[in-house]
């Protein structure tokens, strides 16, 4: 027998600025000047600085044109053995082009000891102090450090960023500039070194965790010390340790136990607080650090599958890439939140990073709000993907970068697992194997408390060479077909679906007839004309699937240990299956749009995986014009409850039950030959003893006439933080009198922003659209957009007015700023 046993008690950092006891960490978003040589420009004699605030995405202001990504290839991965023209492979905005950052960078007076944390910035960030070169890093996702010591004196110092990105450098939209926090840490020369410090449980009994705890302090001497104390989330002290003196090259290490230990799940993400003292011979504090910390053990075997603190369970997970819709990739903590409170309220439980290092304020939000985590690093090794990728560095870097990984991140209760690649090609080598071996043993060399993974799409040439064979957890991706022979040459008895269905859809948007069909293949549909897919949740990829095919297998087999879908949120680039058609320009494959407003295929997920809440969901929407009346139009009820019966205008369609041996009649109730009239569409659902458990009503629309303005803040309440960067998403629906939506409406709206606060984003979620999201002007797609406005950094009111000329409405919003 086979078993892996793992265990993890993770630390989520502090990312805004503190000062503690010989320690200062300033985050520097504000005070600097950029400018940009894209692609086909020349240097500038004089350059243009322009102020800006980090984390900055100097393309997504656009304009969109294909121009900037424009290539003649094969994609390997969607089966392509021909070349064509590809048109907004990675998002057609202009990301490719050097940037150039500086800002004044200030040292206080006393400090012996500075070091610059940089997120990620893309790509290939040269960072410089006073004219000189202090460091380079080559991955733009990845998280890094520089000790700028040598460099800076006390006052003011020149800091200088340089970024460059190649053309077919990516996949898809990889964004530009320093897209993630930069934070200076000063501190005194004996300090802790930060990624040093690491917890775990290494022991349970009962409801007793223990804990092992180590870490290293930089520049001690004989008599230096490390206090360390543990807070329970309820703020109570669970334990104050004696001092602990420092072993040769200044690590300690200790261990303490936890009654009562509060466990940290997706359901109960509990957060311990430890803090970290250095003490001199005297007792004087040198530097203190504190992390927050979450207790919970992790297994994975062949009886039990994956356990979470003992209890067995299958991830419903979903891929997401690193863009924020229109915000690019400029990391916002108000947009993460977003994102992970509509994945959870779907009945979601996990993200996988695809395919890239996670930045840490997202870490931290999946640690607070609850949401396992699968952190990816690679899209590539040695061979190229793209031209100009990843592989240009692997040979060099590689072991540096899943180093810097795991050290960063492996304190974060919501990881559960690292994966070390996604489809990599060398998958079917022997020195692929020997690789992810290697890259493997980094893992768990620096951190034994969790499993690898990797997502592997040519099975079988994975599992000939051991390349899959050799993993912790070993990723199908797709392949469903290959699932019943691939688990009997498994040494693990387990599979995962590293990446599932690739179902594609547009909201709102519906195509007759309704046949089930892979919408790229040669004996599938052809394209449909406007770019758009059915969202009848019936198209997929030739290389892909339903969501439909999927549970069968997560529900039938306790060999499948659970699935990633591609993807919660559709994403900047990869336009599949219209990556030939321009002006597409972003995903289709997202269960809620760009915007982040819910697909139809968010109530499939929530009937099958929210097992809280229930959820009755009709499609389509029911106003149609004169051309459909009498026509066929097939309706579908999304819903956790066992049978339904449908009715037109009061008349009967029938009531129906779910059918565990039809491939799309088990976990979906389907009204086929249902003709069209205006009018009224009721269903009513009943449980599993036959009683009526609810209902749900959709309308024929009237004429519009008004604009209605939801608003999401992550308080859950029209108020935003006076911190300049708080994030409020207003979704604007244009309806009839009664609130209907007008699911075919394309007005043209305006935006204005007045008071304490700015206009900052708008997107109406069409992969068409090559409108600009920066401007306050936009589309409604499908009768819908979602405006986005930026609090400032003092208290007031900030007043939202939206406007359709067309029509002759306004509707305004109010949030405090507070």
């Amino acid at each position: 027998m086979r078993r892996i046993i793992l265990s993890v008690l993770a630390a989520l950092l502090f990312v805004e600025a503190a000062e503690a006891e010989g320690r200062k960490e300033t985050t520097l978003s504000d005070g600097w000047q950029f400018y940009s040589v894209l692609s086909g420009e020349n240097h500038p004699a004089v350059p243009k600085w322009t102020e800006v605030s980090v984390p900055h995405d100097w393309a997504i202001s656009g304009p969109f044109d294909k121009k900037w990504d424009l290539q003649r290839v094969a994609s390997v991965q969607n089966g392509e053995k021909e070349a064509s023209e590809k048109t907004g492979r990675s998002g057609a905005l202009p990301w490719i082009g050097e940037g150039f950052y500086r800002r004044t960078l200030t040292i206080s007076d006393g400090c012996e000891h500075a070091e610059l944390l940089f997120d990620g910035a893309m790509a290939e960030p040269i960072v410089s102090i006073n004219g000189k070169q202090a460091g380079f890093w080559a991955y733009g996702y990845n998280t890094f450090r520089v000790d700028i010591t040598p460099y800076v004196h006390a006052g003011n110092n020149l800091l200088e960023v340089h970024l460059r990105n190649m053309e077919e450098s990516s996949r898809w939209y990889p964004g530009a500039g320093i897209f993630r926090p930069v934070t200076l840490i000063e501190t005194s020369r004996t300090h802790l070194d930060d990624w040093s410090l690491y917890a775990r449980v290494v022991g349970e009994k009962d409801k007793v965790r223990t804990l092992e705890i180590t870490g290293k302090v930089l520049e001690p001497d004989e008599r230096t010390a490390v206090r360390l104390t543990l807070t329970s989330p309820a703020g109570e002290n669970v334990g104050d340790l004696k001092p602990l003196q420092l072993a040769s090259g200044g690590s300690f290490h200790t261990t303490i136990n936890v009654p009562d230990a509060q466990l940290w799940s997706p359901e109960t993400p509990n957060l311990y607080k430890l803090t970290a003292n250095v003490v001199d011979a005297n007792g004087k504090v040198l530097d203190t650090k504190s992390i927050k910390t979450g207790i919970r053990t992790v297994r994975v075997s062949r009886e039990h599958g994956l356990q979470l603190n003992g209890q067995s369970r299958k991830i419903k997970g979903v891929c997401l890439h690193h863009d924020l819709g229109p915000l690019g990739a400029a990391i916002n903590k108000a947009a993460l939140i977003r994102q992970i409170k509509i994945m959870k309220q779907m009945g979601c439980d996990a993200i996988r990073t695809s395919h890239n290092m996670p930045s840490q304020m997202q870490m931290e939000i999946c640690d607070s709000l609850g949401m396992m985590v699968m952190a990816e690093s690679f899209d590539m090794w040695l061979y190229p993907k793209c031209k100009n990728g990843y592989a240009r560095f692997f040979r060099e870097w590689a072991d540096r970068d899943i180093a810097n990984l795991v050290l960063a991140h492996r304190n974060h209760p919501s990881i559960v697992m690292w994966s070390i690649g996604n489809e990599i090609p060398e998958q079917w080598s022997e020195e692929g194997r020997q690789i992810a071996i290697r890259l493997q043993g980094i893992c768990h060399a620096l951190d034994p408390s969790r499993p690898v993974t990797q997502g592997c799409d040519r099975v079988d040439n994975a599992l000939a060479s051991g390349f899959i064979r050799a993993m912790d957890v070993p990723g199908f991706n797709y392949r469903l077909h290959r699932y019943a022979d691939g688990i009997k040459q498994l040494p693990q008895g387990f599979l995962l679906g590293s990446e599932t269905a690739s179902t594609v859809s547009s909201r709102g948007v519906y195509k007759f007839p309704v046949t089930p069909a892979a919408a790229d293949s040669p004996e599938g549909r052809p394209f449909h004309k406007d770019g758009q897919c059915s969202g009848y949740d019936i198209e997929w990829c030739s290389w892909s699937n339903l969501p439909d095919d999927d549970w069968r297998w997560q529900d039938d087999e306790p060999w499948v240990i659970g699935e990633f879908v591609w993807t919660g949120f559709d994403y900047l680039g990869e336009p599949t299956p219209y990556d030939g058609y321009w002006p597409s320009r972003s995903s289709y494959f997202g269960i809620c749009d760009l915007a982040g407003l819910p697909k139809d295929r968010y109530f499939l997920y929530r009937s099958h995986w929210n097992t809280q809440d229930h959820t009755i969901h009709l499609l389509p929407h029911w106003t149609w014009g004169r051309e459909r009346r009498g026509e066929v139009t097939p309706v579908y009820c999304y819903t956790d409850y066992p049978s339904a019966e449908l009715f037109v205008n009061g008349k009967s369609q029938g009531r129906i039950s779910k059918q565990r041996d039809s491939r799309l009649d088990r976990y979906r109730l389907r009204w086929n030959e249902v003709k069209y009239e205006p009018g009224e569409l009721r269903v009513v659902v009943y449980d599993d003893k036959g009683a009526k458990a609810g209902e749900q009503t959709i309308r024929t629309a009237g004429i519009p006439s008004r604009l209605k303005l939801d608003v999401w803040t992550q308080r859950d309440k029209p108020e935003l933080l006076a911190d300049g960067d708080d994030l409020a998403f207003i979704t604007v629906s244009l309806t009839d009198s009664r609130g209907t939506l007008i699911p075919d409406a394309a007005d043209k709206l305006t935006f204005e922003v007045t008071g304490a606060g700015s206009f900052k984003a708008a997107c109406n979620g069409d992969a068409t659209s090559t409108e600009t999201f920066t401007q306050p002007t936009m589309h409604l797609f499908a009768g819908q957009l979602v405006v986005v406005v930026r609090s400032a950094r003092e208290a007031g009111m900030l007043k939202l007015r939206v406007r359709d000329a067309q029509r002759k409405l306004s509707e305004t919003v109010t949030l405090a700023v507070r």
